[in-house]
């Protein structure tokens, strides 16, 4: 006669051991294998930087959570025009970068201020099902020509926008139907299905402080002001080594640094195999990312965020001279600047983690090459 607890354990056992399988699968994968590039050494993550509404200006956290469709509250709003339905953007209009947005002390919610502007709004950064129901309305819009959906907050947050866009307009909470990644992130391409917000195409962009010095280096030659690199709006940015090393990249890595003091990331090779898959569990042990794509570039870092006065030349006209890198779809037409990433796990992400490169290629072609082939 069976136990009334047999078959709970045998469950339990067969979740443990198809976990660790999994685990093993994805964390002790070879580096490098079949790689053109060396790999340079690891570097450490000196900013993170959200923008909770699309096209707005975002700010800079010491620590928080990464999910699969980006840094949380990433993008998780938009601007729509209220008649047109189609989504803002700060390409057509520079002033979106005078949106402030900021948190409260208890991270609950999210502050929207108009630079110059005594008025604000505030809304929950995390509004639940029956907010949204009773403060919002469901609603459709627009971005790069496909339909999306969201939640449309009323007169009551939208007002003090609509007088500033000159225009009706409206702020839009992302909605339950899923975005699929877009260009290299494509399930085709990609090699799986995976989500974003509002973002153009992708769901993190990894940016290096190495690459813009090695800029503004020449930006000053030419008598022009250095620039931050919030023009290029990553989300995470590592100190980086050797400048635009980041265009080879394939497959990273995000880890602590070693308790020793060492700068390599994999410490946790260290611990044992059942705490190393019950950190991955709770999203506590590194984190890996896909390097699917370089980010090729508008006239956005054209603006500066401070001013929202749009530069006429630079740095587009600089980086066009030598940074015309990728020869797929549009980028061969465009300047690059960071890596577009796909999150393969959660978990948390800080300043001072270090970011290791597994493995690199010199097959990058934007909106062409298939993951699986770089």
């Amino acid at each position: 006669m069976d136990t009334p607890w047999a078959t709970p354990i045998l469950y339990a056992a067969l979740f443990i051991i198809s976990t660790t399988a999994y685990f093993v699968y994805q964390m002790n994968s070879k580096p490098n294998s079949g790689s053109r590039i060396p790999l340079p050494p690891p570097s450490e993550i000196i900013s993170l930087r959200i923008y909770p509404i699309k096209s707005c200006r975002g700010f800079e956290v010491h620590k928080t959570t990464l999910h699969k469709t980006g840094l949380d509250l990433d993008r998780k709003w938009m601007f729509i025009d209220a008649k047109t339905r189609n989504f803002l953007t700060i390409r057509e209009i520079s002033e979106m970068t005078l949106i402030d947005t900021a948190l409260n002390a208890a991270g609950t919610e999210l502050s929207i201020s108009i630079q110059g502007k005594k008025d604000q709004v505030t809304i929950p950064a995390y509004p639940s099902r029956e907010w949204l129901e009773q403060n919002t309305k469901y609603a459709k819009g627009t971005i790069w020509g496909a339909e999306t959906d969201g939640y449309e907050y009323g007169a009551d947050v939208n007002s003090i926008f609509t007088s500033f866009f000159g225009r009706p307009v409206s702020l839009v909470y992302k909605g339950p139907t899923p975005r699929l990644l877009a260009v290299n992130g494509a399930p085709e391409l990609l090699g799986r299905t995976q989500n974003h917000h509002f973002a153009d195409v992708m769901s993190l962009q990894v940016a290096s402080q190495a690459s813009i010095d090695e800029l503004n280096g020449r930006l000053k030659s030419k008598g022009e002001d250095a620039l931050t690199i919030e023009r290029f709006r990553p989300n995470i940015v590592i100190r980086g080594g050797t400048p635009w090393e980041e265009d080879g990249w394939k497959r990273v890595r995000i880890a602590k640094p070693s308790s020793t003091g060492s700068s390599n990331p994999d410490f946790y090779q260290e611990l044992s195999l059942p705490l190393r898959a019950l950190q991955w569990l709770r999203g506590t042990g590194p984190l890996d990312l896909d390097v699917v794509a370089r980010c090729a570039r508008c006239q956005v870092p054209n603006v500066n965020p401070d001013t929202a006065v749009k530069h006429a030349k630079e740095p587009w006209d600089t980086l066009m001279k030598y940074r015309r890198v990728d020869d797929g779809g549009v980028a061969k037409y465009k300047p690059c600047f960071g890596m577009l990433c796909v999150p393969k796990n959660e978990g948390e992400v800080e300043v001072g983690m270090m970011v290791e490169v597994l493995e690199t290629t010199d097959k990058h072609i934007y909106s062409v090459a298939k993951f699986k082939d770089l």
